[in-house]
């Protein structure tokens, strides 16, 4: 028997960048919306990404983006 394929998650895809290093790149969250009561220093705090270090978020970004995330390096121990 075939082995099953795993579908890519594209919602993952869509939140997530790699980049060409292979870093996982993420925007922070809590800026959809509302942001006239946040303070002019959260909202630039809060507007740039950052780098997703968690070793194991890392390898189950890897196991959800299937192809997508065979850029993805391994985190240093």
């Amino acid at each position: 028997m075939a082995k099953e394929k795993l579908k890519t998650k594209k919602t993952l895809l869509r939140r997530v960048k790699i980049t060409k290093g292979g870093k996982i790149v993420k925007k922070s969250i809590g800026m959809g919306h509302l942001k006239v009561k946040k303070s002019v220093t959260n909202k630039q705090r809060n507007s740039s990404f950052s780098e997703q270090e968690n070793k194991g978020h890392r390898k189950m970004f890897r196991k959800l983006l299937n192809k997508h995330g065979k850029g993805i390096k391994h985190a240093k121990s």
